[in-house]
């Protein structure tokens, strides 16, 4: 018992952790626009006009702290996401 009791534990940590590991577009709503329609303060380009390969170059080049002006504070915003995670995010948004 104590050993069902213990792997479901560790089940429902494991698909929790992946869950809260999922982008969320709605963080990214505040600066970029909820279509990604705008520059984020005014610096960015337009995501929404961008291919999702650059999208996707561009998250991770701001996860090792390259890439526009707004690299500083994108690094944050991206940090804790692997590439693959980055990868699938940027299919979903641009063209």
């Amino acid at each position: 018992m104590k050993k069902i009791v213990l792997a479901s534990i560790a089940t429902l940590a494991t698909g929790s952790a992946l869950m809260a590991a999922a982008v969320n577009p709605a963080a990214c709503a505040g600066c970029h626009g909820a279509s990604f329609e705008r520059h984020a303060l005014g610096r960015s380009a337009i995501v929404k006009d961008m291919t999702h390969a650059e999208i996707a170059s561009a998250l991770k080049g701001y996860k090792v702290g390259k890439g526009g002006p707004m690299k500083g504070v994108m690094k944050g915003q991206v940090a804790n996401y692997s590439d693959a995670e980055l990868e699938a995010f940027a299919q979903t948004i641009g063209k």
